[in-house]
């Protein structure tokens, strides 16, 4: 009987002890799993951390090391650190204001290469002997260099040409995404950033010397959006596009509503190359009210319009346009020739670019091709990416045909009869309410196999065709070497 009721009690303590087990096994899971994955995160993320203002592991790696050197692709100091005549460690940027916004700076919080490559150029990979070295002379061990996709001659070439001008260049390689030049103005000299922060950001003109334009300027793209009117076309004609006619008389009506071309230009009859090629306002007017929305749409969806960009090397504006919702025919007319609400930052319009020079396929934009130790060791290295099809190859085929005849019988015929051959689109984007327009012109060379893509606005400077071509124009002509 004793038994009986001993066996009882202790079954009973099992079952009320089974919950707690379960439960104490469940916190138990959840603790190492939150464990791990804090873990997991913390070395995958382990740059972000370092990176972070707040984290004090950059001022100590800051005692032990002196900061890395940032070079060009042929091995120029874009910037580099050394004691002033006080003692004071300071960075030196030897090309001043040419490479101020894509360089960056560390002086005034982080920004461009110098803080996108924070980690490693504050990191420090040499030997152990050779520390021992420095350690034995007292001087600091040095950081990790980063080698950068820029190139030197055509960065002062694209500085020099935009002159004295606002606005921004952006020169790429097509085939794999590096940014070999990328300039905006006005400017800074990073060199005396510290001593002019002040002034610098409590300046109220429209100057905004610190906006790196090539990035984050939101442009309206005038007529080099007719690329993307002239896509979504492609994509409801695929098979009889080559059909399209339209008589131009210098302006379109249409339901009360009208469109002029430039200087109100009649251009005649005219079919998609040549409306294209001239630049034709009331032959895309009119092929606009004829889209789908929808169409437009996901063409603007595929473009990455009104999405973040893959640009993890900079900070950058998000390009904005999208069909009216209300089908107003005037705002269908002026986002069918890049004016409207419709905005761009040469950026972006350089990946399109790029997009349709590589049978429509974008190569992930990036400006580090590498990272060193002082002794030469190899930490990282980047490589082209397939990002994104923008487009199909036989639209982007399309595409360049057109882009060519730009520069054969249209706006960029300052491009023609050279010993290299080109393509590009030419655009005057009106700004404000009496007509001033940015002169914009987005392009590669050579048009048969495209080695080079250039995408340049002049801000308030008038038509693309007079004065953002001969910027392109220098661009070319120097990486052909025909300077």
């Amino acid at each position: 009987m004793k038994d009986t009721r001993t066996k009882s009690t202790n079954r009973r303590r099992r079952v009320r002890s089974y919950p707690i087990i379960v439960l104490t096994s469940i916190y138990v899971l959840l603790f190492v799993g939150m464990i791990g994955y804090i873990a997991h995160y913390s070395l995958t993320h382990k740059q972000e951390f370092i990176n972070n203002d707040h984290n004090t592991r950059q001022k100590i790696l800051l005692k032990q090391n002196q900061r890395g050197k940032i070079l060009s692709r042929d091995g120029d100091i874009l910037a580099y650190s050394e004691k002033n005549e006080n003692g004071k460690e300071v960075r030196v940027y030897p090309y001043s204001n040419e490479f101020s916004h894509i360089v960056g700076y560390v002086s005034k919080g982080k920004a461009g290469i110098e803080g996108f490559s924070n980690y490693y150029l504050i990191n420090t990979n040499i030997d152990l002997s050779k520390k021992v070295a420095y350690d034995t002379k007292g001087m600091k061990y040095p950081a990790d260099n980063v080698t950068t996709t820029l190139d030197v001659h055509l960065q002062e070439i694209a500085y020099s040409a935009l002159s004295s001008r606002k606005g921004a260049v952006v020169v790429s390689d097509p085939k794999t995404g590096e940014i070999l030049a990328m300039v905006s103005k006005p400017d800074f000299d990073p060199n005396t950033l510290e001593q002019e922060w002040d002034q610098l950001i409590q300046d109220k003109s429209p100057d905004a010397k610190l906006l790196n334009r090539a990035t984050q300027g939101k442009y309206p793209p005038g007529s080099t959006f007719k690329i993307v009117t002239a896509l979504s076309y492609l994509k409801e004609h695929p098979t009889d596009y080559m059909n399209y006619s339209f008589s131009c008389g210098g302006r379109f009506d249409y339901e009360g509503n009208t469109i002029s071309c430039y200087h109100g230009e009649k251009h005649g009859t005219l079919d998609l190359e040549t409306s294209f090629a001239k630049s034709c306002n009331s032959s895309f007017a009119n092929i606009g009210v004829g889209l789908k929305g929808e169409t437009v749409d996901a063409v603007l969806d595929d473009l990455m319009f009104n999405q973040d960009l893959p640009l993890d090397f900079c900070r950058f504006a998000v390009s904005s346009s999208s069909y009216p919702k209300n089908h107003d025919p005037n705002a269908v007319m002026q986002l069918s020739i890049g004016q409207g609400k419709t905005s761009i930052s040469p950026e972006h319009l350089n990946m399109i670019t790029c997009a349709i020079a590589n049978d429509g396929m974008l190569m992930k934009p990036y400006v580090v091709s590498n990272v060193k130790s002082e002794d030469g060791k190899e930490i990282k290295t980047y490589s082209p990416e397939e990002y994104k099809r923008f487009m199909s190859s036989e639209e982007a085929r399309i595409l360049r045909s057109m882009m060519e005849q730009v520069v054969q019988k249209g706006t960029a015929s300052k491009l023609k009869g050279l010993s290299y051959t080109a393509a590009g689109k030419t655009g005057s984007a009106e700004f404000n309410d009496v007509k001033d327009s940015h002169a914009w012109f987005t392009g590669y060379a050579p048009a048969e196999d495209p080695q080079i893509c250039v995408t340049i606005i002049v801000e308030e400077a008038g038509s693309g065709g007079s004065y953002a071509v001969p910027i392109a124009k220098r661009i070319f002509d120097a990486y052909f070497g025909e300077e």
